[in-house]
């Protein structure tokens, strides 16, 4: 196997090199191009154009997704990116036929309380997690067969869903508080993830499980400040994944910023190379792409400077970095120079860039997403 994955790199490296030769393209440009594919980021725009700065960043850099949100964070009385059926539909056709390579076009529909598609805007309404987990297989079957052709017709192709976190915690607000978990127990969790995972995919729809290694337990919220699961994680929390990854449901998996000094004595998860690299990939064997939660979250952002979060972030194996530009804004020019930096004075290996745009380039090809 190390053998398999030593001969994947040579090769990977000398199509790399062998491509910038033969396009006279300098290696920088090519590099950005590589660090774009491993971005998902967010903007402000309800319809764009040949001359909109989401645009132009897309097809300067090759970015690998944008996040959209139907209201800004700040002002929730100012629409964002959705309005409605029609003007989404819109949206998501611009998008697609200005990208020079296939897009993830990224939303956070779990249901409930959690969702950018509502019914006021004219979308079907999904129940939140909590309340499927009670109704029978047919009926949430039903309803996330409704959720997968919704996002379908919008245009979206990728889920930031199902929540996959136990209600192990009652006073958990962020999770269990708002009815985003399904159950307590691992194998209800398993049984409505893997419903909603199936629904999504029928329609070519990627699905991503979250929130990396457990969420559920925790007391505080990530979005705000430094979250400490140390004293009320446990093992258990890790059922969901280790079962989704052997049926072949898991095509990305999202990391939480909860820190555990069980895992990693330094990092929160995210940033953590023992637990995204030796818990997630080496002794669970997941080989699809790990995507960050939004990296302007508090529990990020407050305690570490932007260097440090790409550097740290890539190192430990997330293969896409998520700038959702609700909470802050990060200028993309600036996020692919800080890479490109880090790459050329070695704090980031070529290699994990390599790594990183060959899972994604396999993730489009795998799940059909043009």
């Amino acid at each position: 196997m190390l053998f398999l994955k030593l001969a994947t790199l040579f090769f990977t490296l000398m199509l790399f090199f062998q491509n910038a030769y033969a396009s006279e393209m300098p290696q920088d440009e090519l590099l950005k191009k590589m660090i774009g594919r491993m971005l998902i980021v967010g903007f402000d725009d309800e319809s764009v154009t040949k001359d909109s700065k989401i645009v132009k960043h897309m097809q300067n850099y090759h970015l690998g997704g944008v996040i959209l949100f139907d209201r800004h964070y700040s002002n929730r009385d100012k629409t964002k990116n959705i309005s409605s059926p029609k003007q989404l539909e819109t949206l998501t056709s611009s998008l697609k036929s200005f990208s020079k390579k296939p897009l993830l076009i990224s939303v956070d529909q779990e249901g409930g309380k959690v969702a950018r598609l509502k019914p006021a805007y004219g979308f079907e309404t999904t129940p939140s997690a909590h309340v499927v987990a009670e109704m029978d297989e047919y009926m949430a079957r039903h309803i996330y067969n409704a959720l997968a052709k919704t996002l379908k017709d919008g245009g979206i192709n990728c889920n930031f869903a199902p929540v996959v976190d136990l209600a192990i915690n009652p006073k958990n607000r962020v999770i269990v508080g708002l009815k985003r978990s399904y159950s307590s127990e691992p194998k209800e969790v398993i049984k409505y993830a893997k419903i909603a995972l199936d629904s999504l995919q029928k329609e070519n729809i990627i699905g991503v499980i979250k929130h990396f290694p457990g969420h559920g337990s925790s007391l505080g919220d990530s979005h705000n400040g430094f979250v400490d699961i140390s004293k009320t994680w446990s093992e258990v929390e890790l059922e969901p994944y280790k079962e989704l990854i052997k049926s072949g449901d898991a095509h990305m998996i999202m990391t939480a910023h909860v820190f555990n000094e069980n895992l990693d004595e330094l990092y929160p998860a995210t940033l953590s190379y023992k637990i995204n690299t030796e818990l997630l990939r080496e002794k669970l064997g997941f080989n699809g792409v790990v995507v960050s939660d939004d990296l302007q979250m508090g529990a990020i952002a407050k305690h570490y400077t932007l260097e440090q979060i790409v550097t740290l972030s890539i190192n430990a194996g997330v293969d896409m970095l998520l700038f959702g530009n609700q909470l802050s804004y990060q200028d993309i020019d600036e996020l692919v120079e800080t890479i490109l930096i880090q790459i050329k004075n070695g704090a980031i290996p070529l290699s994990r860039i390599l790594e990183s745009n060959e899972r994604v380039e396999q993730l489009f090809t795998n799940t059909k997403i043009e």
